[in-house]
């Protein structure tokens, strides 16, 4: 199985940055980041994930949801680390293709091919107030600039040959212009140029992942992807979601062993279920339930759940539509789904979704965390996972020095990277680029 570790803040439960575990390093520390990726590499993860936001988040004062911007960081880790992939998201709605492609190459060129980048079509809405030439963009909006970027973006990764560069001193000649293309894309939203002006990278364009899970996401992935983050909150919708995508990229004439399924998880280990449970109980009593009723807000555009008791059951009608929602359609509709089928009180609501902000949790012993991951990879609900550990760096240490080894006597992991390159880690091949 393949596993990715996502990075963020003090680690993934809403309350970690309060947990006595959790590190004390400011979250601007580049330091932190990079001991948390050394750690993965010395584990032999295929990689490790940086999200991003492109606004602060209103809760500021009660929870912190900021870091180092994305790319910038990928720089030093690529420059800390020697085999583990560098994944980071970055916005087809506030992004111009060319500074995008110009950023990726350059990272794939710096880690020797060891990049990948996590396409995102940014719902927030303080993102649309931040870059007001554009300002927010509807959900079938967002997708149909993302597929003319896609278009655009791809071009520009392949607008040089493998072999443009010829580096002849003697003769005077750096590279053949026959192989170096301008793209002349004239589209309604990114009319560029090109060529790229950068030579074709060691991957030849980073590794495509995509996370959004509505039907237009999923399309969309089946396109494009070649990893995809998920989240789900039991198996069973996992299970559902890899068979509808995987059928999605065989009817796009894609190999569906080339689209790799990582839903989100995040376990609590302890030594026994008790001792994780307690760890759970623990974080929990550290959450502030308004903070979680504000990011329940956000998923759902900005909607105002202030008049919902805290102990009282919910029901779907307490939401609004997710079908209607332009902001994280697929998330909110896990949302009600769970609403629907368990009828939760908002506080039981809430603090489910503060573990991991609606994917999958669970606490207890090494064992039982081997063998969810290894039921959940036989049994065709993921080809590996995305791990989001509560607490970090305690609980990926805990990871990887107690399931980890599971795994591997299980043959379900590795013990060594066989390739250089992130595509080698995920057996995914080379992009071609024809010339003449």
């Amino acid at each position: 199985m393949h596993i990715n570790l996502f990075i963020q803040g003090r680690g993934h439960h809403e309350a970690a940055w309060r947990h006595p575990k959790s590190s004390p390093l400011p979250l601007t520390d580049i330091g932190y980041t990079v001991d948390l990726a050394q750690k993965a590499e010395a584990g032999f993860f295929d990689s490790i994930f940086l999200a991003d936001v492109l606004g602060l988040w209103n809760d500021v004062e009660s929870a912190p949801f900021n870091w180092l911007e994305p790319i910038t960081a990928l720089a030093a880790l690529a420059m800390a680390t020697k085999r583990i992939g560098l994944i980071a998201t970055c916005s087809t709605t506030y992004t111009e293709p060319y500074n995008l492609a110009r950023q990726f190459a350059s990272l794939d060129h710096i880690s020797r091919g060891r990049v990948g980048w996590n396409i995102v079509t940014t719902w927030l809405p303080q993102a649309g107030a931040n870059f007001g030439h554009i300002g927010q963009v509807g959900h079938a909006d967002r997708y149909e600039r993302a597929e003319e970027f896609m278009t655009v973006i791809k071009g520009l990764w392949d607008s040089w040959a493998d072999d443009a560069v010829l580096d002849d001193r003697e003769g005077g000649r750096y590279a053949d212009r026959k192989k170096v293309r301008a793209i002349d894309h004239k589209g309604p939203h990114y009319p560029v140029l090109g060529p790229l002006n950068m030579p074709r990278s060691p991957q030849g364009r980073p590794v495509f992942v995509q996370a959004g899970s509505s039907d237009t996401g999923k399309k969309f992935a089946a396109r494009h992807a070649e990893a995809v983050f998920t989240a789900h909150l039991e198996k069973v919708t996992a299970r559902a979601f890899y068979v509808d995508l995987k059928e999605l990229v065989s009817a796009e004439g894609r190999d569906p062993r080339h689209v790799l399924i990582l839903p989100g998880f995040s376990p609590i280990i302890g030594s026994t279920e008790a001792e994780a449970e307690r760890f759970a109980a623990e974080l929990n009593e550290l959450s502030d339930p308004e903070v979680g009723r504000n990011r329940l807000s956000q998923r759902f555009g900005g909607s105002d759940f202030s008049h919902l008791a805290l102990d009282k059951p919910l029901s779907p009608a307490d939401f609004p539509d997710p079908s209607k929602n332009e902001a994280s359609r697929s998330r909110t509709e896990a949302v009600v789904a769970l609403v629907a089928k368990e009828r939760p009180t908002l506080r039981q609501l809430l603090a489910k979704l503060a573990g991991a902000r609606g994917h999958f949790t669970i606490a207890g012993p090494p064992e039982k965390i081997a063998d969810i991951m290894q039921d959940w990879f036989e049994t065709g609900a993921a080809d590996g996972f995305n791990l989001m550990p509560p607490v970090l760096p305690h609980q990926l240490d805990l990871f990887i020095s107690e399931v980890v080894p599971l795994l591997r006597k299980r043959g379900l992991f590795r013990d060594a990277y066989e390739g250089e390159t992130l595509r080698s880690h995920f057996g995914l091949s080379r992009p071609a680029v024809q010339f003449g």
